[in-house]
């Protein structure tokens, strides 16, 4: 059974931390996760599923 050496199970160990902290700070950023803004309502759109509801009764100012 070999011996292993101190100083080759600190290599080791110094290269595979070296490793996990190069993984983690070359991590893609965060998908941008906000909705599309909504499309403007044109004559097909209404023709299609009708116009918006007007605005509920009320005072308006």
């Amino acid at each position: 059974m070999p011996i292993t050496k101190p100083h080759m199970i600190r290599a080791t160990l110094a290269g595979l931390a070296a490793a996990t902290l190069a993984a983690c700070t070359t991590a893609p950023a965060a998908p941008d996760l906000t909705p599309p803004p909504r499309r403007p309502v044109d004559a097909k759109t209404q023709l299609e599923y009708g116009s918006p509801p007007p605005p509920p009764p009320g005072a308006r100012y």
